[in-house]
C-alpha cells in the first residue's frame, strides 16, 4: 500500500486515497471520498462521502468534513475545527441528500474550534483564528478573527501577519492591495 490507515480506523468501499497520504488513530473514510496526496488525517476524523480533499491537507484531531465540503491543496484544520452543510437543519425535514457548498481554498488554515458555516468560501492562504465564525465569503489572504469573523489584517502565504507596507518580514513576499479591496502577491 502506499498509504497508511491505522488498523482502529475504517474507510468503506468506493474511496481514493493518495500516495503517502496517513490516517490515524479511529477515523472513517465513507464512499465516494478522494484524498490527495501526503494528507495527515488526525485522530477521530470522519471524511464524509463524496468529500473531495486536495494534496498535502493537515486535518488535526476530531474534526468532520461533511459532504458538500470541498478542500484545495495545502489546506490546515486545526483540532475539533467545524463544518456545516446544512443551512436551516431540522431534525424532522430531510434535505434529501442536497447540501449547500463550502470551499476551502489553497493553503487555507482554520483555527482550533473555528466554525465555517456552509454555502461559504474561504480563500487563498486565508488564516481564520481558533474560536473564530466565518458567517461570509473570505477574501485571498485575509485574517480573520472572532464571531462572526470578521477581517482584522491580511497575512502572507507563509502565514505571517502582513504590516501596512505589505511585504513579509519572515520571508519577503510582496504584496499589493487592489481594487475591490482584493490583496495580490507580486
Amino acid at each position: 500500500m502506499e498509504y497508511f490507515v491505522h488498523e482502529s480506523s475504517y474507510v468503506d468501499d468506493n474511496v481514493t486515497i493518495g500516495k503517502g497520504t496517513k490516517i490515524w488513530h479511529f477515523c472513517h473514510i465513507q464512499k465516494g471520498a478522494t484524498l490527495g496526496e501526503n494528507c495527515s488525517l488526525g485522530q477521530n476524523v470522519n471524511i464524509a462521502n463524496n468529500v473531495k480533499i486536495g494534496n498535502g491537507v493537515r486535518i488535526q484531531n476530531n474534526v468532520s468534513v461533511y459532504e458538500g465540503v470541498e478542500l484545495e491543496d495545502n489546506v490546515f484544520c486545526g483540532p475539533s475545527c467545524v463544518f456545516t452543510n446544512v443551512t436551516t437543519p431540522r431534525a424532522h425535514y430531510s434535505v434529501h441528500g442536497i447540501y449547500a457548498k463550502t470551499l476551502i481554498k489553497y493553503g487555507a488554515s482554520l483555527g482550533a474550534n473555528s466554525t465555517v458555516v456552509c454555502g461559504h468560501t474561504v480563500g487563498r492562504c486565508a488564516l481564520i483564528a481558533a474560536g473564530a465564525v466565518v458567517t461570509k465569503d473570505v477574501k485571498d489572504y485575509a485574517l480573520m478573527a472572532g464571531v462572526p469573523a470578521r477581517q482584522i489584517g491580511w497575512v502572507c502565504e507563509c502565514g505571517e501577519r502582513l504590516p501596512e507596507g505589505l511585504i513579509c518580514e519572515k520571508c519577503g513576499k510582496k504584496y499589493e492591495l487592489r481594487e475591490l479591496g482584493e490583496l495580490r502577491e507580486l
